[in-house]
């Protein structure tokens, strides 16, 4: 009976299951271990096609590698801005926690940005959705990451306006710490 009592304890209002996660934070692991099923098929299809190009240009006549990495560094750097908001929800200094998120969001943009450029870059320089299965599988899965990325970037801004109207709800901390695990799994993703 003592396991079942600390499987139904609460920690500032979250149920925690057996494994001492919140329910919560347990559904949010959950939901990204399906994500790495999506992801994994998505990279599995791209590197099976990277090869493929019947017309069109080929990976290395479009790929911009100095820029992709400025932006990949963005992306990593907004990972540690969230890290600094997770920090700053466990020691509960609101301010801060809005700042990191803020800034977070701004870089997870600018990255966005930057892909839209260099997808608009690609098409131009002949690499279109249908050109090519390279094409095809190189747009779906930098695509449905830039989805993902956008969506992030929609959970950080929302979570700005609830921190600064006070309106989080539960354990503010754990709050704060899901959109950062989602966040980091978006970064996880890119590499």
């Amino acid at each position: 009976m003592d396991n079942l009592a600390t499987a139904h304890d609460t920690h500032e209002g979250a149920a925690h299951s057996a494994t001492g996660l919140s329910n919560v934070k347990l559904g949010m692991w959950l939901f990204l271990g399906t994500e790495c099923l999506l992801f994994g098929g998505l990279i599995s299809t791209y590197m099976l096609y990277r090869g493929r190009v019947g017309t069109g240009p080929r990976p290395s006549q479009v790929f911009d590698i100095p820029f992709t990495s400025v932006s990949s560094f963005v992306l990593l750097m907004s990972s540690l801005t969230m890290v600094l908001a997770v920090s700053a929800a466990h020691k509960r200094d609101e301010r801060l926690i809005g700042l990191w998120l803020l800034i977070t969001a701004l870089l997870g943009a600018t990255f966005v940005g930057g892909q839209v450029y260099e997808f608009t870059a690609f098409y131009n320089e002949g690499l279109g959705f249908s050109t090519s299965l390279f094409g095809s599988s190189f747009y779906t899965l930098t695509g449905f990451h830039g989805v993902h990325v956008t969506v992030g970037i929609i959970m950080l801004m929302a979570l700005v306006g609830m921190n600064r109207n006070k309106r989080i709800p539960g354990d503010r901390a754990e709050v704060v710490e899901l959109i950062g695990l989602y966040w980091h799994f978006v970064d996880v993703v890119w590499v």
